[in-house]
This record gives structure tokens, C-alpha cells and sequence, in this order.
């Protein structure tokens, strides 16, 4: 099923449950060694499994962690990045090229050829 904005809190839990059950059956884990290694407790893993009650976000990062799909949390919440009228404006600030300093006239503060 492809996740969408469109569905139910319910139906998203278990639809994520069951892909965290399909990985770990994958890897060959059981409940038991999955829990063990991400830290958590086998009641947890089983609720976050089967999608009956949102567990704690942080238990969800540990299972996905261990699974190998912490790269894919970057997903859900992407980095943003620089605004083009930013990016404009970072490039404005920055000098073109360098350039000689002037030495200013005595008398009137502008530059002229030595006497």
C-alpha cells in the first residue's frame, strides 16, 4: 500500500507495523533479538509491529536502526535548503575579484596622481 496524506492515523500505524515486521523477517531477527538489540522492550516492538497504539518515537528510530533504514528517516523530514533569493543575496555580498586600495588625496579625500 503506498502511504499517503489521504489515509487514517490507524491505518498508517499498522501499515508502517507490518513493513517493520516484513524487514525484520527479511533479516531473519525474531521479536525477541530485534527488541534486544534496538534497546527496547518486546511488549513495545509488538505494539509498534501490529500498529495498535503509537509507541514512543524514539523506540520506532531504534527498531529502524537496527533494521538498517535510519538513512531513510531523512525522508520523512528533509534538510532545507537555501532560498534562491538567499542564495542571490549570499552571492551579492561576496567580492567579485580583488582589488588595489586607493590612497586618498591630502586636501580633498580623492585619489590623484603623485606630484
Amino acid at each position: 500500500m503506498k502511504i499517503t496524506s489521504s489515509i487514517t492515523e490507524s491505518v498508517l500505524l499498522a501499515e508502517l507495523g507490518g513493513r517493520l515486521a516484513r524487514i525484520r523477517l527479511e533479516k531473519n531477527l525474531t521479536q525477541d533479538e530485534l527488541a534486544r538489540e534496538a534497546g527496547i522492550g518486546l511488549r513495545t516492538l509488538q505494539r509498534l509491529e501490529s500498529g495498535s497504539v503509537a509507541s514512543r518515537l524514539s523506540s520506532f528510530v531504534r527498531v529502524c536502526r537496527v533494521l538498517g533504514l535510519a538513512g531513510n528517516l531523512d525522508l520523512i523530514a528533509p534538510e532545507s535548503g537555501i532560498s534562491p533569493m538567499a542564495q542571490l543575496k549570499r552571492d551579492k555580498a561576496l567580492p567579485q575579484r580583488a582589488g588595489r586600495k586607493k590612497k586618498p588625496d591630502k586636501e580633498n579625500g580623492r585619489w590623484s596622481w603623485g606630484e
